[in-house]
């Protein structure tokens, strides 16, 4: 089986080609360009690179939400484009769940954070568990589902597990003051190579999506915000 995955939801741009249980490659940007500059160009390049017939794909993977609302449409508008055009579905994961699983297998919990601006962030609490049928292979675990809330709000939260906590994502550089103050158990922050959204990721969980029958045609698809955007809530207000 052979999955494309698209991840535009935070600021890095991700794509990559996963067949079975390999990584066939992936290219991840994180430099001044928008989401609309470089990710069909990275597409184009490392299909190139990799010599993909996009004739033998089976599925597109795509980072599904939240995050930001420019980036998950241009992710969204790319997946869909390719769904069309292949005649394929996609596979929508959460973006905390695909952040998650650059942890595979910690015995830590996994605290990704994204900043959501207004003192907020998109954010969940993950663990790993072996599986019961295959001894060596591990489940992504939701303690607590992705939502948006205050830093206090997911540290508090992390507090009560009692347990190491592994935090990722753009949030941890904002808030890794606050973080100091607010933990009262230990934690540490995921090195570089673990820290950003990568697509290789979100391939790892689309795998086991699609053989579960979780995936959507391509004209079905729609992010998942989680809120608002600032004109919804610009509107809303005039209209109180």
């Amino acid at each position: 089986m052979k999955i494309i995955a698209i991840d535009s939801s935070g600021l890095v741009a991700s794509v990559a080609v996963v067949e079975d249980d390999i990584l066939i490659g992936e290219y991840n940007v994180q430099y001044k360009k928008t989401h609309s500059q470089t990710l069909l160009p990275m597409l184009d390049e490392l299909k190139k690179m990799v010599e993909l017939d996009l004739q033998t794909v089976d599925a597109i993977a795509i980072a599904a939400g939240p995050g930001s609302f420019t980036g998950l449409r241009i992710g969204s508008a790319t997946a869909k484009g390719l769904g069309f055009a292949l005649e394929i579905p996609l596979i929508e994961i959460p973006t905390l769940d695909g952040m998650a699983c650059n942890l595979y297998g910690t015995d830590k919990l996994v605290c990704p954070i994204m900043d959501a601006r207004r003192n907020q962030v998109y954010t969940g609490i993950y663990e790993f568990q072996k599986t019961k049928e295959i001894p060596y292979v591990y489940e992504l675990i939701r303690l607590l589902p992705q939502c948006a809330v205050s830093i206090e709000e997911i540290a508090g939260k992390c507090n009560e597990y009692g347990r190491e906590v592994i935090f990722l994502g753009d949030g941890v550089p904002v808030f890794s003051s606050k973080i100091l103050d607010l933990m009262r158990v230990p934690y540490s922050f995921a090195p570089a190579h673990m820290n950003r959204q990568r697509a290789a990721s979100f391939a790892f969980l689309a795998m086991q999506y699609f053989k579960e029958g979780k995936y959507v045609a391509a004209k079905d698809h729609a992010p998942e915000y989680l809120r608002l955007s600032q004109a919804e809530r610009e509107k809303a207000e005039k209209c109180c």
